[in-house]
C-alpha cells in the first residue's frame, strides 16, 4: 500500500490547470506544422502560422492559449494499492482547480445550469475515475472549451445503419459545426456501450497523441477514412477554406447490446489542451 496526501494532489492539479491552459502539447504543434506543409491555400497556411505563433507567445509569456479556459475535465487512473490521506480525493481535485484558476488568472466559466449563477472558482471539475492495478495515481486534466463542446453530438443509431451510418453521422456533425469549434479540430468518436459509455470514450479518445492509431486495424482504417472525408469538406482552418479541417480522428469502441449502435462525437478545438502527471 502506498500513501498519497491530498496536499500533493491539490498542488499537482493546480499546476496542471495552469500548464494545460498555456502550453500547446508537442504532438499537436508538430501536426499543425505538418498540416501547413500539406496545405495548398496560402490563406490557410497563414492561419496555421498564426496558431503556431499564438502557441509560442502563450508558452513564453505564461498566458492562456485561448480566452475560453474551459471547464476542468479530470481523468484519474487510481491504482488499487494507493491510499489517499488528508481528506477526500474529489475534494482535493476541486481545490486544485480553484487554486489553479485563481493563481493562473484563468477565466472562471462554471455556473449553475438553471440559475446561471457563477460558482466563482471554476469548480466543480468533471471527474472520471478508473481503478487500475498498481500503486500510482495518474491525473490528466483536460480543460474543455464550449465552442467545441457545444458542437458535440450523440446518436443512438440502428444496428442496420452500420459503418456507413457512422460515417454519415460524423460528416453531418462536422459540416454542421463549421467554423464554430475553431478548426482545425480533433474529432473524438465513441462507438458502442451505452449512451453514457459512448460519450465517455469519445472524450477519452481525445487524450491520445495525435498520429497514434487505434491498435484495432479496422478502427485504425476507419479513422483514416473519416479524416479524409472530414478534410474533403473544405471547411479549413478557422472555417475559411483549405484542406485542414481536422488534424486527427480518434475512435474508441466498446461492446454494445444487440439492439443498439450508440455513437458519440466529441469535437475538440486545435489546442486539445491536456496535461498529465503520475504521483
Amino acid at each position: 500500500m502506498r500513501t498519497i496526501s491530498t496536499d500533493q494532489i491539490i498542488e499537482a492539479v493546480k499546476d496542471l490547470c495552469i500548464d494545460a491552459a498555456c502550453i500547446l502539447n508537442d504532438d499537436i504543434r508538430e501536426k499543425i506544422k505538418e498540416a501547413k506543409q500539406q496545405e495548398e491555400s496560402p490563406f490557410a497556411k497563414s492561419i496555421l502560422d498564426q496558431l503556431l505563433e499564438n502557441a509560442r507567445i502563450a508558452k513564453e509569456d505564461r498566458v492562456p492559449l485561448c480566452q475560453d479556459t474551459g471547464m476542468a475535465v479530470v481523468f484519474l487512473r487510481l491504482g488499487q494499492d494507493v491510499h489517499i490521506t488528508g481528506g477526500s480525493l474529489y475534494a482535493a481535485i476541486d481545490e486544485g482547480v480553484r487554486r489553479g484558476y485563481s493563481q493562473g488568472y484563468l477565466r472562471k466559466s462554471v455556473l449553475d445550469p438553471l440559475t446561471r449563477e457563477n460558482t466563482g472558482d471554476n469548480s466543480p471539475a468533471v471527474i472520471h475515475t478508473e481503478i487500475v492495478d498498481g500503486d500510482r495515481l495518474e491525473i490528466t486534466l483536460a480543460p474543455k472549451g464550449f465552442g467545441s463542446e457545444n458542437m458535440s453530438k450523440l446518436a443512438m443509431l440502428k444496428p442496420s445503419d452500420g459503418i456507413e451510418g457512422i460515417k454519415a453521422f460524423v460528416l453531418d456533425t462536422v459540416i454542421e459545426a463549421g467554423a464554430n469549434p475553431c478548426p482545425p479540430i480533433i474529432v473524438g468518436i465513441g462507438i458502442g456501450g451505452t449512451m453514457d459509455k459512448a460519450a465517455y470514450i469519445a472524450k477519452r479518445s481525445l487524450l491520445r497523441r495525435l498520429g497514434e492509431k487505434n491498435p484495432d486495424p479496422q478502427l485504425a482504417q476507419l479513422e483514416l477514412e473519416l479524416l479524409d472525408l472530414v478534410n474533403s469538406t473544405g471547411i479549413g482552418p478557422q472555417g475559411l477554406g483549405g484542406k485542414t479541417t481536422a488534424l486527427a480522428v480518434h475512435i474508441e469502441a466498446f461492446p454494445t447490446h444487440i439492439a443498439g449502435l450508440p455513437v458519440a462525437i466529441n469535437i475538440q478545438c486545435h489546442c486539445a489542451r491536456h496535461r498529465s502527471i503520475s504521483l
